[in-house]
């Protein structure tokens, strides 16, 4: 009975150890979780060696900031905001989905499926501090549904300093007829004129760099944002249309389905001597530790007057009650949107910041040339994607590419953009 008793007296103490111990690793545990502060989920498509270096500057900025940063990278855009919009629907959100600045999120405001962001837009001044193009697409009723975090513009004429020199062009294009000019002698000369990847995305930004370039902001305006049936109609279009077309008698046998970084590769390699791509490229130069004015040239546009074409990145918050969730989108919003984080962020995926406020002393003379576009307001116009559905810009991209792959004759290209803007 005493053994028994003895042995039982020893026995209670080590049960309470056990349960303090207990007790104190979860304490421990629950400290730990708080002190790391709000985890955030992140998904979105940079994935290519440019991409993935500019986001993780805003993971470590989060990160910096005490917070969790899951990283989901999923390959291609169209995938990535599909995965998106179906965890969305279907009850299981990440914390932040990346979008671009256009109207491919609105089915997600009406169905009442994101969380807005008026607070954030209101203490960072986006009003005065965004370009109007982007705000635009993300504020709707009065409320800001996405989080913009670059600004690219989709049109520029990018060419290889090597190739120009060995096809004896000594002055950069700087009207369109230059541009012909200049692809001609490199055509001449045994370099590829035109760089490009055959697909559907890409045949519509050599389409808008035409129309900007050789139609105009008015013509563009009119085409894209009002949809006017006589200038859809007019004889000024059907130019913007040849002239498009006209860019397909440079590319070379290897453009379809290529990819956009590769193309760029090859006028980093000198292969070919120009490329109509957004600034999203210079990502490519910066990584093969190429300079702008030394190894390539960048233009705006063939002119003073040209429409400098707005689009970016943006994040959406998918709606949630959960507290941690919110408290990690909010600080999401407010590190990818610090002066640093914006600044170090575009210097590798050669965006511009977001934020007009922000000193681009230290960035390429490509990214400073923007910037100082970017003061003349009436210079900003959004691109195809501002202004047109998901189902307008699908149906003028299919016309797009069957007039560039096949024999169709413009007139018949001109009527099918009016029928697929109109109908």
């Amino acid at each position: 009975m005493t053994k028994q008793c003895t042995a039982g007296a020893r026995a209670a103490p080590s049960l309470l150890t056990t349960l303090s111990l207990s007790l104190l690793l979860t304490a421990a545990g629950a400290s730990q979780a708080a002190a790391a502060g709000p985890k955030a989920e992140v998904m979105h498509w940079w994935t290519s060696s440019s991409e993935s270096a500019a986001v993780r500057k805003f993971a470590e900025a989060y990160r910096a900031a005490g917070g969790v940063w899951v990283d989901t990278a999923v390959a291609g855009a169209d995938q990535a905001k599909a995965v998106a919009i179906n965890r969305i629907v279907g009850g299981n959100p990440p914390t932040a989905a990346q979008f671009n600045t256009t109207k491919q999120f609105r089915d997600l405001i009406d169905q009442g499926s994101l969380n807005n962001v008026d607070d954030i837009a209101a203490r960072d001044k986006w009003d005065q501090l965004m370009p109007g193009p982007m705000l635009d697409v993300i504020r709707v009723k009065g409320h800001y549904y996405a989080l913009p975090v670059d600004i690219h513009m989709s049109t520029w004429i990018w060419y290889s300093k090597a190739a120009f020199k060995k096809a004896g062009i000594a002055t950069e294009p700087a009207t369109p007829d230059e541009l012909f000019a200049a692809l001609d002698k490199l055509k001449a000369a045994g370099v590829v004129g035109l760089a490009h990847g055959g697909q559907p995305w890409q045949e519509n930004i050599l389409f808008q760099a035409m129309l900007a370039n050789v139609g105009g902001k008015e013509l563009y305006l009119r085409i894209l944002r009002d949809r006017d049936p006589k200038a859809l109609n007019s004889e000024a279009f059907k130019k913007v249309l040849l002239a498009f077309k006209r860019l397909q008698t440079y590319v070379d046998a290897g453009s379809p389905n290529r990819n956009w970084n590769d193309a760029t590769a090859m006028l980093i390699s000198g292969k070919a001597g120009v490329q109509i791509m957004g600034d999203w490229a210079k990502g490519e130069f910066a990584a093969a530790k190429q300079s702008a004015g030394k190894d390539y040239g960048c233009i705006a546009g063939l002119g003073p007057a040209v429409p400098y074409l707005i689009q970016g990145d943006a994040f959406v918050f998918p709606k949630t009650a959960n507290a941690d969730a919110v408290k990690a989108q909010k600080l999401l919003a407010t590190t990818m949107l610090a002066p640093a984080a914006q600044l170090e962020f575009s210097k590798l995926k050669g965006s511009l910041p977001v934020r007009s406020d922000i000193d681009v002393s230290s960035m390429d003379a490509c990214a400073q040339a923007g910037m100082a576009i970017m003061k003349d307001k009436s210079r900003q116009v959004g691109m195809i994607e501002v202004f047109l559905t998901p189902d307008q810009n699908g149906a003028l991209q299919d016309v797009l590419t069957a007039f560039w792959n096949t024999r169709m004759p413009v007139e018949k290209a001109q009527k099918s953009i009016a029928s697929a803007l109109l109908d």
